[in-house]
């Protein structure tokens, strides 16, 4: 089973502040996040890891060689 993890832990996976995870899902971005009260926030490290996975690209100069 997937655990949760807190709003902190999630921002040092992603290499983020937890100042930073908040204006990503203010903005509707980042990974997908849960809201158990009105006050916490979690996430699920396997998809936080996703996310960031999601997000990788190769430079220009790559794809213009290959």
């Amino acid at each position: 089973m997937d655990d949760f993890i807190t709003e902190a832990e999630a921002a040092a996976i992603a290499r983020e502040t937890p100042q930073q995870m908040r204006e990503l899902r203010w903005k509707g971005g980042g990974p997908v996040f849960y809201k158990p009260t009105a006050k916490s926030v979690l996430y699920k490290r396997a998809q936080v890891i996703a996310w960031i996975e999601s997000s990788g690209e190769r430079s220009q100069l790559w794809h213009q060689r290959f």
